[in-house]
Formats: structure tokens, sequence, C-alpha cells
């Protein structure tokens, strides 16, 4: 089984804008999307030298790469566009499956953090960059 990411499937909605999950196409040459690495746990060192730990939540913040005629930077575009227009935010759901290693992630409570307004200008138009915060971003059934 080849692990390529041409493959990878990424669908994305948008509560109250797209309620059906959109499947996002036209993703850039070297950088599909990535996720940050979570801390796990808190740590402190007593002055005794014991040490001491404690689970922790943290959200997954996750960069998708368009090229910059990505049929799906229409999506991006109206979910900036509607959280301007309405002053509020609209949070977002999705689904990661990657057949190569035949598992699949579920996305919840997502909020688009950064957006780059339009595409930087090279010998030619380079890929835009969104980042979504995600609730959690956790293995799913296939």
């Amino acid at each position: 089984m080849s692990i390529t990411s041409s493959n990878a499937n990424l669908t994305l909605g948008v509560t109250g804008l797209f309620p059906v999950a959109q499947k996002m196409q036209g993703f850039a040459a070297d950088d599909i999307y990535d996720t940050e690495a979570l801390e796990q746990a808190e740590t402190m060192m007593g002055v005794d030298g014991i040490l001491s730990g404690g689970y922790v939540y943290n959200p997954v913040s996750q960069g998708i790469s368009l090229m910059a005629d990505s049929p799906s930077i229409a999506f991006f575009d109206s979910w900036i566009a509607a959280m301007r227009q309405a002053g509020e935010i609209y949070t977002a759901f999705g689904v990661t499956f990657l057949p190569g290693t035949n598992r699949k992630y579920a996305h919840t409570k997502g909020f688009l953090v950064s957006a780059p307004i339009m595409p930087d200008a090279k010998k030619v138009l380079q890929p835009r960059k969104f980042t979504i915060r995600w609730e959690s971003v956790l293995p799913a059934p296939v």
C-alpha cells in the first residue's frame, strides 16, 4: 500500500453556512495540510525533586494549503465574508480520510483563526494557507 498524500480526502463544513461538508480540492504541491504536535501533559517539579503531572486539553491547529486557483478557495472566501458581514464566528466540522493508512479522523468545533486575503504574487501565484483551530481531532471508524 502506498502512503502517498495525493489521495488524502479532506471534507469541511461550516454550521449555518455549509451544512453539508465540501470536499477540499486543489492542494498545494508540497503542502496539503499540517498539524502541530500537542502537549499531552502539564508537569511541575517540586523543590524536593518529585515530578508531578496532569493531563491537559489543547486545541489542534491545522494549516490547509491550497493552490491560488483551487476551487476550494471559494469555500474559505465565503466563510471569511460571512463572518465579516455578521460580525460573528462560524464553527466548522470535518473529516480527513487517508487511504494509504486506512485511517479516518473526525474534526470537531473548528474556528478559522487565520487566512491570507489573497495569494502572494511571485513568478506564479503562491498557495494560500488557512489555519483552523479545532477543539479535537480524533481517530474515527473507517
